[in-house]
């Protein structure tokens, strides 16, 4: 069977972006391995390390083997790039060739066949976001590990935008902005339902308590998406998106493993 690393900006990350495919991918067999760059901590104080503690609870809901922090801090979401906190980098200041040799590292530790990461676009445009497709792209040519990229349908994008700003969810982004995110649905290459997964991946996603119990309008989205019907949760969650770089179509990892997952069966 596979070995998939799944590498994401922060905590909760893996679960809204890619956690019905981990779940799917861990039933059929494949090992797993969930890395986030980010521990999840814009700041310091008492409730730091637990972002981390909910990744290990989400990616065991999950059925993921193992989960590891690349040893960077949150880069936040303002304006305002906070400085470097002690010990610590910010994921947006990480030096591209250093993170990736981080990276390429653990695929080769895990004899990885197979890497997720983000779109050039890290989907939305979070600084994380971005270096995460940067990171993810050099650490997949460092390792020599083929690369499938998370994202959303931008079309999609854009139709779901309007009610979401109309009822106030969305409050950092604005609709012209919001055309630019994701891929166009003609460069989407893989799409993976899992609806099979969604009781999975809305348990994972309660598993991140801390942003889900914020006070923000994305904490308020969050909570409404958990204690939405199971057959709702599915509708809006059971389909993931991936783009591959090079255009290939086809199943992202080979049913039958035995010829590798870059190889026909």
């Amino acid at each position: 069977m596979a070995t998939i690393v799944a590498f994401h900006a922060h905590p909760d990350d893996e679960v809204l972006l890619t956690g019905g495919t981990i779940a799917r991918l861990a039933a059929e067999g494949h090992r797993v391995i969930v890395v986030v760059a980010c521990d999840g901590d814009v700041k310091d104080g008492p409730e730091q390390g637990r972002r981390l503690e909910e990744l290990r609870a989400s990616a065991a809901i999950l059925g993921a083997d193992r989960a590891v922090h690349l040893g960077y801090a949150d880069s936040g979401h303002g304006p305002v790039l906070y400085e470097d906190p002690p010990g610590r980098t910010r994921f947006a200041r990480a030096d591209v060739e250093e993170a990736a040799g981080r990276l390429a590292a653990l695929l080769a530790e895990e004899h990885a066949d197979l890497l997720l990461s983000y779109d050039p676009h890290g989907g939305y445009g979070h600084r994380d976001h971005v270096r995460v497709h940067q990171v993810g792209a050099q650490a997949a040519r460092l390792a020599g590990v083929r690369v499938v990229e998370a994202t959303v349908p931008r079309e999609l994008v854009v139709r779901v935008a309007r009610p979401l700003l109309v009822l106030r969810l969305l409050t950092r982004h604005r609709l012209n902005e919001m055309r630019g995110y994701g891929m166009p649905q003609s460069v989407i290459t893989h799409r993976i339902d899992v609806r099979r997964y969604a009781g999975q991946k809305r348990a994972a996603l309660a598993a991140h308590r801390t942003p889900v119990s914020g006070r923000g309008r994305s904490a308020r989205a969050f909570r409404l998406l958990l204690r939405s019907p199971l057959p709702v949760f599915r509708a809006v969650c059971g389909t993931e998106w991936f783009a591959e770089p090079g255009g290939r179509t086809g199943e992202l990892v080979a049913r039958d493993h035995a010829a590798g997952p870059d190889r026909p069966a």
